[in-house]
């Protein structure tokens, strides 16, 4: 992945623009972080207004787009969800059939819709639209509770802050858990996020310093490699297995077995890209228990093997030892 194009068009979301600027077009070439080649282009190039009376000037055509590794789309004001440009829409298409990433945020899952792309799967979008898009398009299975969805080579996210949750994905799959977690802390932004989680939560922030569970899942993150259970995480809680249970949900948008579920698939990513620990080692630290366990969790979660995933990301050094 070296190329990013980041489609606009009249009345684009500031915040939402910003987020693929940000997640894609950073130089944090001092931390190891590769530089690619991002821009931002428009059918018509000029004065490409948003929705928050300034403007962008874009200087570049979707020629670039054709190309790219990558093509974002940015959300579209609800008035153009009808009557889409149909040379965005080729674009979009044209990425779809080279095997290129497609990633909308917000509304710009519309834009995917409409051309077609998102026919016979699964995608997300802001829970306010899903519905409409349901209606509009009943051969997309729309999920309207989860942050994002990636089906293929295609990732549809939810609104605003969802948007970097998938380019951190995606970010993820391409360079690897360590680098993306460099990419993190630059933002000053969690990179562990799933996809599954909700796009709402009950309780955004707890209502007491002492009510947080914020303790428990540190203390769980530093334990993993043992038989994590809901009644041992509730016990230091001091709530019943229920209770704990529900306030979690409520508090992370999951449930504590897929949290921790993805937590270890998290930390077994970073073991095998700086160690050359065996597979059964890294599934003891991680608490899988076993290879086997590891090898299908690493399947489900993401579609690859531990063998195939170190291949690809290993750092230099542990390469080489």
């Amino acid at each position: 992945m070296e190329s990013v194009a980041c489609i606009v068009i009249p009345g684009f979301a500031p915040f939402e623009f910003g987020v693929a600027c940000e997640a894609f077009g950073i130089d944090r070439s001092d931390q190891g972080v590769p530089n690619f080649d991002f821009r931002v282009v428009t059918p018509d190039p000029g004065i490409v207004p948003s929705k928050l009376g300034f403007s962008l000037n874009v200087d570049a055509d979707l020629s670039f787009a054709y190309e790219a590794d990558v093509v974002v789309v940015s959300p579209v004001p609800h008035e153009y969800w009808a009557d889409l440009d149909e040379r965005v829409l080729d674009v979009v298409r044209h990425a779809a059939a080279r095997g290129a990433w497609l990633l909308s945020v917000c509304s710009g899952s519309f834009v995917l819709a409409a051309a077609g792309v998102l026919d016979g799967r699964r995608a997300t979008t802001h829970w306010m639209y899903a519905d409409r898009m349901a209606a509009m398009y009943p051969q997309i299975d729309v999920d309207p509770d989860v942050l994002y969805v990636q089906d293929g080579r295609i990732i549809t996210s939810a609104g605003t802050a969802a948007g970097l949750d998938a380019c951190l994905h995606l970010l993820r799959l391409e360079l690897g858990a360590e680098i993306t977690n460099t990419i993190a802390r630059r933002m000053v932004v969690p990179p562990q996020r799933d996809g599954g989680q909700a796009q709402f939560i009950g309780s955004p922030l707890p209502v007491t310093a002492s009510l947080s569970l914020a303790p428990v899942a540190d203390w769980a993150l530093q334990n993993l490699c043992g038989e994590l259970t809901v009644e041992q995480l509730a016990a230091r809680a001091h709530m019943s297995p229920r209770t704990f249970a529900r306030r979690f949900k409520a508090d992370y948008g999951t449930t504590p077995a897929a949290w921790l579920a993805r937590q270890r698939i998290i930390h077994a990513q970073r073991l095998l890209e700086q160690t050359d620990l065996g597979l059964d080692a890294i599934a003891a630290d991680c608490g899988f228990g076993s290879a086997a366990v590891l090898r299908q969790n690493f399947a489900r979660t993401l579609g690859t093997t531990p063998t195939a995933y170190r291949a690809r990301f290993a750092c230099v050094d542990a390469a080489a030892s």
